[in-house]
């Protein structure tokens, strides 16, 4: 078995398993009642997708269009509105835990459509959006006064803002048309009305970026008191602006990973993921929901859902001209063809395991052995005894109850998550017809 310290630390990232390539065609198609049926529903997450973009960054590979006219977003949220009434209708009694809406970028939306977005959710599931912790995405040329008190009308906690360098020659090298005084502007309103977290998202490994620069727009970034910093490394993935561009060797990726993270952690910021930097959080959007065992509803096209053993979305691409016709067969769906899952993949308890494991591990808290137990009855060094290289190799530390990345484990999360999955759903994905 290759040492994993010897592969190379940047091999991809994905926030789920297993990833939307490897879902395929349901058949039969089950209903959504037939899916939510017997599921544990006390504790759930409510993610909205709102597909629109005022401009498609060329790192991007999210399900998201650019160039739709503000009027064309009505017909989009008379179709999440459908797809809402059909799932809440499929879901019966439901308790949701924690929130989010996503994107794309939501506050393209007008504040009028925004505040419509909202009250979607409210009505059709009787839920008051200010409990879940509300989580929204927004980008430097969407924000303003009118949007952002639309978002605290309906009890938003976190605002996350992609700004990924504070250095305007770095971005645009990136195919990100981004001028740093927009950025400075946004920022600006958000001060004047601040939200519980703020989120900023900064990316290492952009063309021309140095060490030097890098820092730079990390200090740039706590001027304004981030509760939250995600460092996203670059990847240069098929059908984005940057296809066929070289990526930052993995030396320097690395190299800036790590003046990222020690620079955070003494500025008083706590790791939780190789990602994820957080200072001062307030309890109140510490949630029950656990996101390896709960369920999630996903609204929208493009908007994943999870049960035990079912996850299932609409179709995905990243071409505009797929993303487009994939659109418009969602917004040309009726309430019963939105009450259907016809795209998705059935969790074997090996995967469900799988996704268990890769969901904690790779996070500061660690794998919990007591908890996977209790929800498989079995002991995931057991089950997956390949765990046990993560020890050999001091990438993580085993105390008995939690299997835990150590710091050398954590920066190679990009290596281990590729490593965890499955020979079938590695297989899966590599057959996917990316368009």
């Amino acid at each position: 078995m290759t040492p994993l310290r010897e592969q190379p630390p940047y091999q991809g990232y994905a926030y789920a398993y297993p990833h939307k390539t490897a879902y395929r065609p349901l058949d039969p198609a089950p209903s959504l009642s037939e899916v939510w049926a017997h599921e544990d529903r006390s504790a759930l997450f409510l993610y909205l997708h709102v597909p629109y973009c005022e401009m498609r960054c060329g790192f991007c590979n999210l399900f998201t269009t650019t160039g739709t006219p503000a009027e064309a977003h009505s017909g989009y949220l008379d179709a999440l509105e459908r797809h809402a009434e059909a799932t809440a209708r499929a879901l019966g009694p439901a308790t949701f835990a924690q929130g989010a809406v996503g994107g794309g970028t939501p506050t393209l939306l007008s504040p009028a459509d925004l505040e419509r977005l909202f009250r979607i959710a409210q009505s059709a599931f009787g839920v008051d959006l200010r409990t879940l912790g509300l989580s929204v995405e927004t980008s430097p040329a969407t924000v303003d006064p009118e949007r952002l008190a639309v978002l605290h009308r309906f009890g938003v906690s976190r605002l996350s803002m992609g700004v990924q360098s504070f250095v305007e020659a770095e971005v645009r090298a990136s195919g990100r048309p981004q001028r740093t005084a927009e950025v400075l502007r946004a920022l600006g309103h958000i001060a004047e009305q601040p939200f519980d977290v703020l989120n900023l998202d900064l990316m290492y490994g952009l063309p021309g970026q140095t060490p030097e620069t890098w820092c730079d727009s990390l200090r740039r970034a706590l001027e304004y008191g981030p509760r939250e910093l995600f460092l996203y490394p670059l990847y240069v993935r098929p059908l984005t602006g940057l296809d066929g561009r070289a990526t930052a060797h993995d030396a320097h990726r690395l190299q800036l990973y790590r003046l990222g993270r020690d620079l955070l952690r003494d500025a008083g910021y706590t790791q939780h993921s190789m990602r994820l930097f957080r200072r001062d959080v307030p309890a109140t959007t510490s949630r029950t929901y656990r996101c390896q065992s709960d369920g999630m509803v996903g609204l929208g096209a493009g908007a994943r859902s999870y049960t035990t053993d079912l996850h299932y979305a609409s179709e995905w691409g990243v071409g505009r001209r797929r993303v487009r016709d994939i659109l418009s067969d969602y917004i040309g769906r009726s309430t019963a063809q939105h009450g259907v899952a016809d795209q998705g993949i059935v969790l074997s308890r090996d995967e469900q395991q799988r996704r268990h494991i890769q969901q904690s591990l790779l996070c500061a808290e660690g794998l919990q052995r007591p908890f996977y137990r209790e929800r498989f009855g079995s002991d995931p060094l057991q089950d997956h005894p390949q765990l046990k290289q993560l020890v050999r190799e001091d990438l993580a530390h085993d105390d008995g109850d939690t299997l835990r990345l150590t710091d050398e484990g954590m920066e190679r999360s990009d290596a281990i998550g590729p490593w965890l999955q499955s020979p079938a759903v590695q297989q899966r994905m590599a057959g996917f017809d990316l368009r």
